[in-house]
C-alpha cells in the first residue's frame, strides 16, 4: 500500500545538487526549490483523471482529454515548504492553498506540536499534496498529516525534495496510505538529526536566517 517515488530525472538530479553546494546563495537557492518542487510535483499529479471533452480547433473538431474531478490542496509545512508553494501552483493554479506550523521542543526532536493550521474550508472534498523541503525524523510530516486527516481528508501526498530512510520509514509506519515523493534519498541522520549529506538547515538557506 506505501509508496516511496524518488524522481530521478535528470533535472532533478541536478538542481538537488545545487542546493547541496554551501555556496548557493539565498536567491538561487530558492529559486531551485521552485525549479525541482515543479518538477517532482509533476510527477506526484501523474494520476490525476481524466475525461475526454470536445474541442473546436482552427481545422477540427478534436476529442481530447482534460483533468476532471478531483480538487487539490496545497499544504506547506512551514516555514521550508513555503519555499515550495509556486512550483506546484506553476502546475495546478487552480488549487486552494493552506499552511500548518509545527513547532518543535528543543529537548526532545521527535516531540511536536501543531502552532497554526488553516486549511480551505473544503478541504475534505480535496486531495492534498504536503510539502516540506525536507523529511528528516519523520515527525513534523505525520503531525501534518494528522492534522489534514482530522479535516476529513482522505487523499495525501508528501512532497519533498530531500528524505532519509528513517523519515520515510516513521511515515509509513504512521501512515501507510501517504505516498512520499523525493528528489534524492540520503544516507541517513547525524547525532544532531540532520539529514546527511543533505542541505543543511533548508528553511535558513531560503529566506537567509543564518
Amino acid at each position: 500500500m506505501k509508496k516511496l517515488i524518488i524522481c530521478d530525472h535528470p533535472l532533478i538530479q541536478h538542481k538537488v545538487s545545487l542546493l547541496r553546494d554551501k555556496n548557493t546563495g539565498s536567491k538561487e537557492f530558492r529559486e531551485l526549490v521552485n525549479e525541482v518542487s515543479m518538477l517532482i510535483g509533476y510527477e506526484a499529479t501523474r494520476d490525476l483523471p481524466l475525461k475526454e471533452v470536445s474541442v473546436e480547433t482552427p481545422v477540427a473538431i478534436a476529442r481530447t482529454n482534460v483533468i476532471s474531478g478531483r480538487k487539490l490542496a496545497i499544504v506547506p509545512i512551514l516555514r521550508a515548504g513555503i519555499g515550495m508553494v509556486d512550483g506546484l501552483l506553476a502546475l495546478v493554479p487552480a488549487a486552494k492553498v493552506g499552511h500548518i506550523g509545527i513547532s518543535r521542543d528543543k529537548r526532545n526532536d521527535n516531540s511536536v506540536s501543531v502552532y497554526y493550521n488553516k486549511l480551505p474550508s473544503d478541504v475534505a472534498s480535496r486531495d492534498v499534496i504536503l510539502l516540506d523541503l525536507m523529511l528528516a525524523t519523520g515527525a513534523s510530516a505525520i503531525k501534518a498529516i494528522e492534522a489534514v486527516k482530522q479535516q476529513g481528508v482522505s487523499s495525501v501526498k508528501l512532497i519533498t525534495a530531500l528524505s532519509c530512510p528513517e523519515g520515510v520509514r516513521a511515515v509509513h509506519d504512521q501512515h501507510p496510505d501517504v505516498d512520499i515523493y523525493t528528489g534524492a534519498m540520503d544516507e541517513g541522520l547525524n547525532d544532531e538529526l540532520y539529514i546527511t549529506p543533505g542541505i543543511g538547515d533548508g528553511g535558513d538557506r531560503i529566506f537567509g536566517t543564518k
